[in-house]
């Protein structure tokens, strides 16, 4: 198994976190990870992402130009990325902002509600767990066990109360993700 993930959105999304927390995630759980940053100087507001590879397999590259996952938060990053989504694939998307849907037929889409379901939570902090959940309930990849161990080497132990309210926020993605065109 090897999953090739690209994550982008705006500066401030937690874009570069949950990368990092897929990537501690499968650590945890002994994959081989990647995990790879890109960012313009404007950081939070500019555009950011972030590529993470999970694979039981020694990876050969971070440098990806096509991939099985794609997780996009914004308008801006749907136009860059949804054409680098591998046929058969995976795109998720999160409907607030969006100004078009996905146009490919032939990979699988899912939207989220994250933004909607953070405010919701009284949290918009845990939005990037909510699209974490999301992607974990559509691709079970890692063990929930080890997303809060990935959780723990990502957070600064300060902010360790926050956990629970993480893990509930990975649980309400699990819920709240749709499936807008699954592939037969």
């Amino acid at each position: 198994m090897t999953e090739e993930i690209i994550i982008a959105g705006f500066g401030g999304q937690g874009v570069l976190s949950m990368g990092q927390i897929l990537c501690y995630s499968g650590v945890m759980q002994e994959k081989e990870v990647s995990w790879m940053p890109s960012y313009g100087p404007e950081m939070r507001g500019g555009t950011a992402n972030c590529t993470a590879i999970i694979s039981d397999e020694e990876i050969s590259s971070p440098v990806l130009n096509t991939y099985d996952t794609a997780i996009v938060l914004n308008q801006p990053s749907m136009d860059k990325f949804e054409d680098a989504v591998k046929p058969g694939g995976l795109l998720i998307y999160e409907s607030n902002g969006m100004i078009r849907k996905p146009k490919r037929t032939d990979i699988n889409i899912c939207v989220i509600d994250a933004y909607e379901a953070s405010v919701q939570m009284k949290n918009t902090k845990v939005f990037n767990m909510i699209v974490i959940g999301g992607f974990l309930k559509i691709r079970p990849i890692l063990e929930m066990e080890n997303v809060i161990k990935g959780l723990q080497k990502v957070l600064p132990e300060r902010y360790h109360h926050l956990i629970p309210l993480n893990e509930e926020a990975i649980r309400k993605g699990m819920e709240i993700i749709r499936v807008e065109h699954q592939l037969n």
